[in-house]
């Protein structure tokens, strides 16, 4: 158990720098960078790899962080926001996938694209709560444009990735799908 923990850790940590450094490719071009959404991917993968309580914890640590080392996004509302957004996307990932009765493509799918989806919620109800707070309006339009118009290149990108990189560790023996499930209910009945 200790050396499991250990090695979530250790991966979380990964996760984190790659998440630090992954915006610098994309950096250099802010639009870019905003439409392929370069920090979401390794939260995700942590969340699916190592847990959602690493997912959520990377996911609300990391926006803060390249913050207050880079100024990158901005700290209000812009990190402050992608914080719960990206919480949100660790925590439903790995908690949907982790709970599923049987870890494959599907089971990806499905908790990807949940944990976008409400994802993207929380990021509009945190918006709409710091926006209040500043004195500022956050519309439909714009909660529209921020959260799927300007971000299809970035979740296109998502779909693709992120299931082909959990083939590609299935596949080493690093990270296994999961082909069944022992349940008791059933096998009493």
């Amino acid at each position: 158990m200790m050396r499991k923990s250990i090695k979530n850790m250790t991966l979380s940590a990964m996760f984190m720098a790659i998440g630090i450094v992954l915006p610098f490719f994309t950096g250099q071009i802010p639009r870019i960078g905003n439409m392929l959404l370069p920090m979401h991917i390794p939260v995700f993968l942590c969340g699916l790899i190592c847990g959602w309580q690493y997912g959520a914890a990377v996911g609300f640590i990391l926006p803060l962080l390249r913050s207050s080392i880079f100024g990158m996004p901005v700290l209000f509302p812009t990190a402050s926001a992608m914080a719960f957004e990206l919480m949100t996307y660790g925590f439903v990932a790995g908690f949907l996938y982790n709970r599923s009765r049987w870890q494959c493509i599907v089971a990806l799918y499905r908790s990807i694209v949940a944990a976008m989806l409400s994802g993207r919620v929380v990021w509009g109800i945190v918006q709409i709560i710091f926006m209040g707070i500043s004195g500022n309006a956050f519309t439909w339009k714009a909660f529209a444009a921020g959260a799927f118009l300007n971000a299809v290149p970035g979740i296109v990108l998502q779909l693709v990735l992120l299931p082909t990189v959990m083939v590609a560790l299935n596949r080493t023996g690093l990270v296994k799908f999961r082909k069944h499930q022992t349940v008791q209910a059933e096998s009493t009945r």
